[in-house]
Parts: structure tokens; C-alpha cells; sequence
């Protein structure tokens, strides 16, 4: 399976004439960093959804008190998300919001929704995706019988890594996530000591097995540290209605 190291010989191999150290004087496109095959194999998962356990902080629990206490939007302000029958919906034109509280190491469990209603497809629907620190996105797709790039499909790690197998039940049932997140460390003087690395498991079935992060999730371009510390949970807009509810977390 292609990863982002063959998507970068690719790419060197389109810009004639560059070294690797002048990669980044390239003109990229959306499409130099998409991976369409081979096609992820289809999974059945089971039914059965995890309440959270006794230690976890509750991020959304169904009501809007703990979405304007928990969440803002990016820029600080309250969130427009609108909350009902204890679902919390993102909207075209709201916005992302973030947590007001950062993170590091964390289990995070989060339960998601397509709609029922079909009306685009490949990145167009059910578009949405989870940045941990605010920089690495698990990305939210409807990817039951929805063909796109497979590095942008539900459950990669976007533009990084495909998921191992597609379990994403059909539209409109709920989804979850389960996931241990670590997150990188870098040396004293900015350099990267270690990478992020990630587990997830969506439905029950496992994804991302201790995946490494290559470095930020790019929609142009290729993936790239920086030295930073704590970072927010950030929930996209990425104007496709997506429905949310149960968000918890537990700091490791």
C-alpha cells in the first residue's frame, strides 16, 4: 500500500529538477498527496456503543450547558452549534469549534452521524474530521459505498494514512470512535524527538494500530512538525451536516 513516503517520490518525480531539500518550492496540488488504491477492504461492524467510564470528563453529554462549557469556537467565541434531542449538530457555515480545555496523551471516545439523506458524494458527504492539538485530523466521511481517495476516507489519518479495513455502518446510523492518541515531543531546541502516534478503533474494529503521524494533516502539500505543547480538540466544519453525541475523554 502506498504511504506518504512513496506519495513523495511520486511528487519529486513530477517536479523534475528539484532536490529534496527545494520539494517545497513545488507547485502542489490536492491530488498529488491522494492515494485511490488498492480499495479498503469492507467490514460489517457490530451494533453495541461504549458509555463512558467513571473517570472520564464529559465533552458533550447531550445538553447545551456542556457544549458552551465545554467548546468555543476557534476563535474563543461561543460555539453556534445547535444542540437537540440531545445531539449536537454541525451546520454549513458554523464554523469549527474547539475544546476550551488542551490536551496532550488522551483516550477519546466520540460518536458521529451521516445523513440519511444521499445527496453528494466522494469528499462532499458527511465531511467532517477530528484534529487532535489542533493539527493531526482523524477524518469523519461517509464511507459506506462512497467512493474517494482512500487516504481521505472515514477513519484515515488524513492525506497520511488509510484505515486497515472500511467499518462505517450505512447513513444515518451512529458511529464511534475509540481513540489513544500520543502525542509528539520535540527536543529543547524545537527538533522533533518523537512522532504522534495513534490507535483507533471505529464500531469496534481496529483502524489505526499505533499509527505514526508523519506531522500535520495537509489538504495541499506535505506533512510537517513544529515545536508545540498542549493543543484543543477540534471539531470541523467542513459544511456537510454531521450529527455528534456522547464525547468523552480521559487524559493519560
Amino acid at each position: 500500500m502506498k504511504n506518504i513516503l512513496v506519495i513523495i517520490i511520486m511528487i519529486m518525480s513530477t517536479c523534475t529538477g528539484l532536490q529534496a531539500q527545494e520539494l517545497g518550492k513545488c507547485q502542489m496540488t490536492p491530488q498529488m498527496t491522494e492515494t485511490w488504491e488498492p480499495e479498503i477492504e469492507v467490514i460489517v461492524p457490530g451494533e453495541k456503543i461504549f458509555d463512558p467510564p467513571s473517570d472520564a470528563m464529559l465533552l458533550f453529554d447531550g445538553t447545551k450547558e456542556s457544549l458552551s462549557a465545554n467548546w468555543s469556537r476557534e476563535t474563543g467565541t461561543e460555539p453556534t452549534w445547535i444542540v437537540r434531542n440531545k445531539v449536537l449538530f454541525s451546520s454549513e457555515g458554523r464554523g469549527n469549534i474547539k475544546t476550551r480545555e488542551e490536551f496532550e496523551d488522551i483516550q477519546l471516545h466520540i460518536e458521529w452521524r451521516s445523513p440519511k439523506k444521499i445527496v453528494n458524494d466522494g469528499q462532499n458527504r458527511g465531511n467532517s474530521g477530528i484534529f487532535f492539538q489542533g493539527q493531526y485530523e482523524l477524518q469523519i466521511l461517509d464511507s459506506y459505498n462512497n467512493k474517494t481517495y482512500i487516504n481521505g476516507q472515514a477513519a484515515s489519518i488524513y492525506k497520511q494514512h488509510p484505515p486497515l479495513v472500511n467499518a462505517c455502518r450505512e447513513p444515518h446510523k451512529w458511529q464511534c470512535y475509540d481513540v489513544v492518541f500520543i502525542a509528539p515531543r520535540f527536543k529543547t531546541d524545537g527538533a522533533l524527538f518523537s512522532p504522534a502516534r495513534i490507535t483507533v478503533f471505529q464500531n469496534g474494529i481496529l483502524v489505526q494500530n499505533n499509527t505514526q503521524i508523519y506531522g500535520t494533516t495537509e489538504y495541499i502539500g506535505l506533512p510537517k512538525y513544529g515545536p508545540h505543547g498542549a493543543g484543543p480538540i477540534i471539531l470541523q466544519d467542513h459544511n456537510c451536516p454531521v450529527e455528534f453525541r456522547n464525547i468523552w475523554i480521559r487524559k493519560l
